[in-house]
């Protein structure tokens, strides 16, 4: 299985955080293919700018190579693919990583009850 990191997720388990449940890490570790994308790094960069994250984004861009997981960047097709998506979701990263997940396709791994009305690619986890 090839899964998609939702940007919590990948920040819980860089930090090894209790939030990331059991069911998630068995995910994570038994994939074949784990990603991350380069929206998630975009959205950590704003939220270490706007005081709402405390994580250091050099660490987040290095774990992507040294835990094995692959950096997804985002493609112009994905980015367009976001205006056929219904407004379920406002916020745009979580939009783009939808977006991501169906054109390539991929399991999106999150926690966010909200998305799984996107595609049955969203595994809450």
């Amino acid at each position: 299985m090839q899964v998609l990191l939702d940007t919590h997720l990948f920040i819980w388990w860089l930090k090894d955080d209790r939030q990331l449940s059991k069911k998630a890490r068995s995910i994570i570790m038994d994939a074949d293919i784990v990603y991350v994308s380069s929206v998630s790094i975009w959205e950590a960069a704003i939220k270490i700018q706007l005081g709402k994250l405390d994580v250091n984004i050099k660490e987040l861009v290095d774990v992507i190579e040294t835990e094995g997981f692959n950096e997804l960047p985002l493609l112009s097709k994905q980015a367009a693919m976001v205006t056929d998506l219904p407004l379920i979701h406002r916020d745009p990263f979580d939009r783009m990583l939808i977006a991501q997940a169906i054109s390539e396709p991929l399991r999106l791994l999150t926690s966010d009850q909200i998305l799984k009305n996107y595609s049955e690619l969203v595994k809450i986890v």
